[in-house]
């Protein structure tokens, strides 16, 4: 039997405070990093690792972003789901659920732009007989404690993963983009039957821990960035100034700026 399709989910929602006033009549994917909009980075992110199949969840702002990204690059299916009031990340994830259920997933959290690439990450979960489990992305900061932090074993592998903890136990913040194998909808549904409204990504991490399923990439020296801030999003745009992020490919319309 083949290995179910690999898609991708961008979650985009939730109301973007903390880029306020900009958000205020614009969605925050559709904010300039440099010369592009964020949300074409993270589709050339997604686009790189070579998944086709792409459902974008937005608030009340997503026709600017169907405006913009329309039905994608030839050979893409592009679907596109609206979150009218944040309830949370697995209300969010459910709302796509009809377009990627069965699936092996990325899930993308728009706000994470980073140089490192997952292609052959994927190509290993596009082709593995068995379910791959999933792949968290781990990055060294120096204050994890507004991140999920990894904690490791004596040889390395991640045990558990505390979120936001006051005395963190290592300085491996888990980054917003994973891989998920089709086990995905049945551990998030237990998840969220334990949790409802304080349910969290880093539950379904912690079931997949538990599974002996997680794998850990530390990103080393790649840079990562959560772009829901104005500070960040500077820094990213001067990263793409210097050739160093990517929105390619991207859909480019007549008169638009290559480079």
């Amino acid at each position: 039997m083949a290995p179910p399709p690999m898609k991708a989910v961008l979650v985009a929602g939730g109301l973007g405070s903390r880029m306020l006033p900009f958000t205020r009549y614009m969605h925050k994917a559709m904010l300039p990093l440099y010369h592009r909009p964020v949300i074409d980075f993270a589709l050339g992110f997604i686009r790189r690792a070579g998944i086709k199949d792409i459902t974008i969840i937005g608030n009340r702002f997503i026709g600017q972003i169907a405006q913009h990204v329309g039905v994608g690059l030839p050979g893409e299916n592009i679907h596109y789901v609206i979150e009218e009031s944040p309830q949370g990340v697995a209300y969010a994830l459910n709302l796509a659920r009809p377009h990627i259920e069965g699936s092996r997933l990325m899930v993308y959290f728009s706000d994470n732009i980073t140089t490192a690439e997952l292609t052959g990450e994927v190509r290993h979960w596009k082709t593995s007989d068995e379910p791959p489990g999933c792949l968290l992305l781990g990055r060294s900061v120096e204050d994890p404690r507004a991140f999920g932090v990894a904690v490791l074993d004596e040889e390395g592998k991640l045990t558990d993963i505390v979120e936001k903890p006051e005395n963190p136990p290592s300085d491996l913040a888990i980054g917003g983009i994973y891989l998920y194998d089709e086990r995905f909808w049945e551990l998030l549904d237990e998840c969220y039957g334990t949790e409802n409204d304080g349910f969290s990504i880093t539950d379904l991490n912690r079931k997949y821990i538990e599974l002996g399923a997680a794998e850990l990439k530390d990103l080393g020296d790649e840079e990562w960035l959560d772009c829901g801030t104005t500070d960040a999003l500077l820094r990213a745009s001067g990263l793409a100034k210097e050739g160093r992020l990517s929105p390619e490919p991207c859909n480019r319309r007549e008169n638009d700026p290559t480079s």
